[in-house]
Protein backbone atom coordinates (compact mmCIF):
# COMPACT_ATOMS: atom_id res chain seq x y z
CA UNK A 1 0.00 0.00 0.00
CA UNK A 2 1.30 3.43 -0.85
CA UNK A 3 2.40 5.48 2.03
CA UNK A 4 -0.98 7.99 0.31
CA UNK A 5 -3.35 5.29 0.73
CA UNK A 6 -2.74 4.28 3.98
CA UNK A 7 -2.53 8.17 5.49
CA UNK A 8 -6.03 8.07 4.05
CA UNK A 9 -7.41 4.27 4.28
CA UNK A 10 -9.82 5.53 6.93
CA UNK A 11 -11.27 8.78 5.28
CA UNK A 12 -14.39 6.94 2.54
CA UNK A 13 -14.10 10.56 0.77
CA UNK A 14 -11.14 10.94 -0.53
CA UNK A 15 -10.38 13.24 -4.19
CA UNK A 16 -7.01 14.90 -5.76
CA UNK A 17 -6.54 18.54 -5.70
CA UNK A 18 -3.61 20.13 -8.24
CA UNK A 19 -1.73 22.79 -6.47
CA UNK A 20 -1.27 25.94 -8.98
CA UNK A 21 1.20 28.03 -8.82
CA UNK A 22 -1.15 30.50 -8.23
CA UNK A 23 -1.72 29.18 -4.80
CA UNK A 24 1.24 30.41 -3.23
CA UNK A 25 1.96 33.96 -1.62
CA UNK A 26 5.29 35.90 -0.42
CA UNK A 27 6.70 33.51 1.21
CA UNK A 28 7.29 30.72 -1.63
CA UNK A 29 4.84 28.25 -0.21
CA UNK A 30 0.81 28.06 -0.16
CA UNK A 31 -1.11 29.98 1.53
CA UNK A 32 -2.90 29.35 4.87
CA UNK A 33 -6.16 30.25 3.19
CA UNK A 34 -5.89 28.11 0.27
CA UNK A 35 -5.31 24.90 2.73
CA UNK A 36 -9.24 25.56 4.40
CA UNK A 37 -10.89 25.85 0.35
CA UNK A 38 -9.04 22.74 -0.03
CA UNK A 39 -10.98 21.46 3.24
CA UNK A 40 -14.25 22.95 2.09
CA UNK A 41 -13.62 21.09 -1.10
CA UNK A 42 -13.57 17.83 0.36
CA UNK A 43 -16.29 18.44 2.90
CA UNK A 44 -18.61 19.33 0.29
CA UNK A 45 -17.84 16.09 -1.55
CA UNK A 46 -18.68 14.76 2.11
CA UNK A 47 -22.01 16.44 2.02
CA UNK A 48 -22.41 15.28 -1.22
CA UNK A 49 -22.00 11.38 -0.70
CA UNK A 50 -24.87 11.52 2.00
CA UNK A 51 -27.74 14.06 0.43
CA UNK A 52 -27.13 16.56 1.98
CA UNK A 53 -27.45 18.58 -1.35
CA UNK A 54 -30.89 16.81 -2.39
CA UNK A 55 -32.54 17.06 1.24
CA UNK A 56 -31.73 20.88 0.95
CA UNK A 57 -33.29 21.33 -2.41
CA UNK A 58 -36.85 19.34 -0.74
CA UNK A 59 -36.67 20.48 2.77
CA UNK A 60 -34.62 23.51 2.85
CA UNK A 61 -32.61 21.77 5.60
CA UNK A 62 -28.73 21.88 4.59
CA UNK A 63 -25.54 22.82 6.54
CA UNK A 64 -23.90 25.59 8.15
CA UNK A 65 -20.41 25.93 8.74
CA UNK A 66 -20.35 26.90 12.38
CA UNK A 67 -16.29 26.54 13.14
CA UNK A 68 -13.21 25.45 11.22
CA UNK A 69 -9.84 24.73 12.59
CA UNK A 70 -6.21 23.98 10.52
CA UNK A 71 -3.09 22.67 12.15
CA UNK A 72 -0.62 23.20 9.51
CA UNK A 73 1.93 20.05 9.04
CA UNK A 74 3.95 21.00 5.93
CA UNK A 75 3.98 23.64 3.68
CA UNK A 76 3.22 22.61 0.10
CA UNK A 77 4.94 23.91 -2.97
CA UNK A 78 4.32 23.69 -6.37
CA UNK A 79 4.34 21.48 -8.60
CA UNK A 80 2.62 19.09 -5.84
CA UNK A 81 -0.83 17.17 -5.72
CA UNK A 82 -3.15 17.22 -2.66
CA UNK A 83 -4.97 14.02 -1.95
CA UNK A 84 -7.79 15.20 0.33
CA UNK A 85 -10.03 12.54 2.56
CA UNK A 86 -12.78 13.68 4.65
CA UNK A 87 -14.68 11.51 7.45
CA UNK A 88 -17.56 12.56 10.08
CA UNK A 89 -15.80 12.18 13.47
CA UNK A 90 -19.24 12.83 15.47
CA UNK A 91 -22.87 12.79 15.01
CA UNK A 92 -25.49 14.76 17.50
CA UNK A 93 -28.81 15.52 16.48
CA UNK A 94 -28.34 18.62 14.72
CA UNK A 95 -24.63 18.61 13.67
CA UNK A 96 -21.79 16.86 12.29
CA UNK A 97 -17.98 17.22 13.15
CA UNK A 98 -16.03 16.33 9.61
CA UNK A 99 -12.19 15.24 10.02
CA UNK A 100 -10.39 16.67 7.15
CA UNK A 101 -6.57 15.32 6.01
CA UNK A 102 -4.45 16.71 3.17
CA UNK A 103 -1.19 15.01 2.15
CA UNK A 104 1.14 16.08 0.12
CA UNK A 105 2.02 13.80 -2.86
CA UNK A 106 5.57 15.56 -3.14
CA UNK A 107 6.14 14.88 0.82
CA UNK A 108 4.26 11.88 1.32
CA UNK A 109 3.55 13.10 4.25
CA UNK A 110 0.54 14.81 5.64
CA UNK A 111 0.21 18.38 4.90
CA UNK A 112 -2.58 19.83 7.52
CA UNK A 113 -5.81 18.35 9.38
CA UNK A 114 -8.29 20.23 10.27
CA UNK A 115 -11.89 19.51 11.47
CA UNK A 116 -15.48 21.70 10.59
CA UNK A 117 -18.79 21.61 12.74
CA UNK A 118 -21.60 21.51 10.25
CA UNK A 119 -25.03 22.37 11.86
CA UNK A 120 -27.74 21.33 10.06
CA UNK A 121 -30.09 24.96 9.34
CA UNK A 122 -33.28 25.90 7.54
CA UNK A 123 -32.51 27.96 4.68
CA UNK A 124 -36.14 28.27 4.37
CA UNK A 125 -36.97 29.79 7.81
CA UNK A 126 -33.30 30.86 8.77
CA UNK A 127 -33.11 28.91 11.88
CA UNK A 128 -31.12 25.86 13.09
CA UNK A 129 -32.36 22.60 12.82
CA UNK A 130 -33.10 18.96 13.60
CA UNK A 131 -30.65 16.48 11.00
CA UNK A 132 -33.01 15.33 8.35
CA UNK A 133 -33.47 11.51 9.04
CA UNK A 134 -32.28 10.59 5.45
CA UNK A 135 -29.12 12.45 5.86
CA UNK A 136 -28.19 10.90 9.47
CA UNK A 137 -29.12 7.47 7.77
CA UNK A 138 -26.85 8.05 4.97
CA UNK A 139 -23.82 9.18 7.12
CA UNK A 140 -24.36 6.12 8.97
CA UNK A 141 -24.51 3.64 6.28
CA UNK A 142 -21.30 5.62 4.45
CA UNK A 143 -19.56 5.07 8.02
CA UNK A 144 -20.99 2.75 10.80
CA UNK A 145 -18.69 3.36 13.51
CA UNK A 146 -18.91 7.13 13.55
CA UNK A 147 -19.82 7.90 17.70
CA UNK A 148 -23.13 9.30 17.86
CA UNK A 149 -23.17 11.42 20.54
CA UNK A 150 -26.67 12.51 20.82
CA UNK A 151 -30.16 11.94 19.43
CA UNK A 152 -32.11 14.21 20.87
Amino acid sequence: MSVIKELLQSYPITMEIPVYWGDHDAMQHVNNTVYIRWMEHIRLCFFDAIGVPESMERTGVGTILASIQCRYRAPVTFPDQIHAGARAVSLEADRMVIHHRLVSEQLEAVAAEGEGLGVCYDYWKNRKAPMPPEIRERLLALQPEVPVLATD
